[in-house]
């Protein structure tokens, strides 16, 4: 048997933190990507997979330097990571072409995350007309 929430007998707010964090991050509409240290990708939501022209699961599948084009090689990982925060970075669709999007900061500032979360802002479309 389903067990669902009476929605009148719950408090908005309540509702709100009782949202596990993946689901919010699913369902929000901003492109959402989170890499581990490894390179791995960790958490895709369905809009950074439809900005690259993929299925989620298929980002799921692939590495950093797969999606991130002309990213700097370092030791560090998650230090190239925190280095693109703020910055336009180019990102590799599907059919071959060149996704550019500006990347947030990541979500986890601890010193001791092992993993990023960064959400970002499709500018290929603007920056084109930009330069025509």
């Amino acid at each position: 048997m389903e067990r669902r929430r009476n929605p009148q007998s719950s408090e908005p707010l309540t509702t709100l933190q009782q949202l596990p964090a993946l689901v919010v991050l699913e369902r929000i509409p901003v492109p959402v990507l989170a890499i581990g240290n490894d390179g791995g990708i960790l958490f895709t939501n369905t809009a950074f997979a439809e900005m690259l022209g993929f299925e989620p699961e298929e980002v799921l599948k692939l590495r950093f330097h797969e999606i991130f084009h002309e990213a700097p090689e370092s030791e560090s990982l998650l230090s190239v990571v925190h280095a693109l925060a703020n910055m336009v970075v180019k990102l590799a669709h599907k059919d071959g072409s060149m996704v550019r999007a500006l990347m947030s900061k990541s979500a986890l500032l601890r010193a001791d995350d092992q993993f990023v979360l960064a959400a970002f802002q499709d500018l290929t479309e603007q920056l084109w007309e930009d330069e025509r």
